[in-house]
């Protein structure tokens, strides 16, 4: 079933979008009359809406929707949440954890180099994006809060963006702009204005919602497939650890990867890997591998061969094979290790907390018998993830953590709803 998800999601309560655990729903109303209360004290009236946009988890394909490859997400329990009320020409955001606002005058809509890696520069962006494409924009004043861990390899950066745009969604468009340019706005936001050489899956999982799978062929129509299943059905959790690192001083390492498996592609007069076949690349190794590089061979071999792994977890989880799942979760981070080797920055070969993670963890499971690990997200620093019986949770996060004070354990479930506004009981 190939199924383009155009519709933006309708607006949700606060029950729907939390569930009926009553000491959750308590945390989220608490989140939100803190934010609506700093609304208050700082702009002097309450906010016209509230908004959630979630945080993101890699089910599958890791690194490969750069070259419009095929991968697997899902929104998590974890969000940015806005509040936001109408304004004149300058949007003016106070975000919590941060001492000064963010304010961008929309009379100027171009990318502003003193402006490069701030959040005022996806602010700017999605402004201009929306107003080229058609869309309404409009000065507001907002607060946000997050509980996506910066750094953490959840997407953070990207369910701000998404949030944003979801702002100028509903207040000044009524909802009609699809989640799928939502998304797409954001990630320009981040490739022109923020100049982050990211791919669209983080964005898409935000603004979507649920497991999708999502092919990106056709970059500027990717075609989006749900995946109805829970992993809790299986008695398995899903589980992060945050090693401690941060994402925020490793551009340069994560411009490499694109940059390098599209030299192969280029090698094969091609623009993106997406475009050639494996039985070509593998005849031509040996000719092009002087020109691009060994690494950039092994990258390009990755890509390739997660691109049909994707496939193949898609149908096992679709069949409810969850061992098979799992065994391609395994190989999944096998390849990111060996292959496309973003575990560690060649910048520090000495700091490798991903690997010390790893480690210890498949060491764990191959002891029960039972899960499965792997590298999440970009890598080099940051996450990765654990599929674990529910037996045996409580043991492993005791385990794990004396391996280092500094890893933080994360249990999370899939949100079936993407970016939102948010309606009260």
């Amino acid at each position: 079933m190939n199924l383009k998800i155009n519709k933006q999601i309708s607006r949700v309560s606060l029950k729907d979008l939390y569930g009926s655990d009553k000491k959750n729903r308590d945390y989220q109303k608490k989140r939100y009359a803190k934010l609506s209360n700093n609304f208050e004290n700082i702009f002097k009236v309450k906010p016209e809406k509230y908004f959630s946009s979630p945080g993101r988890t890699e089910i599958g394909g890791n690194h490969t929707d750069h070259n419009h490859g095929m991968v697997i997400a899902a929104s998590i329990n974890l969000d940015s949440i806005a509040c936001a009320s109408k304004a004149d020409k300058l949007i003016t955001i106070h975000s919590e954890g941060y001492e000064k606002p963010f304010i961008v005058n929309l009379e100027s809509l171009a990318p502003v180099k003193s402006e490069y890696g701030t959040t005022n520069a996806l602010i700017r962006g999605i402004a201009s994006r929306f107003v080229e494409k058609g869309f309404k924009t409009g000065g507001f004043n907002g607060c946000i809060t997050s509980d996506v861990l910066q750094g953490s390899g959840l997407s953070s950066s990207a369910s701000i963006e998404v949030v944003i745009g979801t702002i100028f969604n509903y207040l000044y468009n009524g909802g009609v702009i699809p989640s799928s340019e939502i998304a797409k706005t954001g990630q320009y936001a981040e490739n022109i204005f923020f100049k982050k050489p990211c791919g669209l899956m983080d964005q898409v999982a935000c603004a979507v919602g649920g497991i999708i799978a999502i092919d990106f062929h056709d970059s500027e129509n990717p075609v989006f497939n749900k995946i109805e299943f829970e992993f809790e059905s299986g008695n398995y959790s899903l589980l992060i650890i945050h090693t401690g690192g941060s994402h925020i001083n490793l551009t340069k390492d994560y411009e490499a990867i694109p940059e390098e498996m599209k030299s192969v592609a280029t090698e094969l007069n091609r623009n993106l890997l997406s475009e050639v076949g494996y039985k070509e690349f593998v005849n031509n190794v040996n000719r092009i591998k002087n020109k691009t590089g060994e690494r950039a061979i092994l990258r390009a071999y990755h890509f390739f061969r997660e691109n049909e792994r994707v496939k193949r977890q898609v149908e096992a989880l679709k069949s409810n094979d969850f061992e098979k799942f799992l065994s391609l979760v395994n190989e999944s981070g096998n390849s990111s290790f060996k292959y496309l080797q973003n575990i560690y920055s060649t910048k520090d070969p000495g700091y490798q907390p991903l690997s010390l993670a790893l480690a210890f963890t498949e060491e764990f499971i191959n002891q029960k018998g039972q899960g499965a690990c792997r590298v999440h997200g970009g890598g080099f620093e940051g996450t990765i993830q654990v599929y674990l019986n529910n037996n045996f949770v409580d043991e492993f996060i005791k385990y794990i953590s004396g391996i280092s004070d500094k890893f933080k354990i994360l249990k999370l479930s899939v949100r079936p709803f993407g970016a939102t506004e948010v309606i009260f009981d």
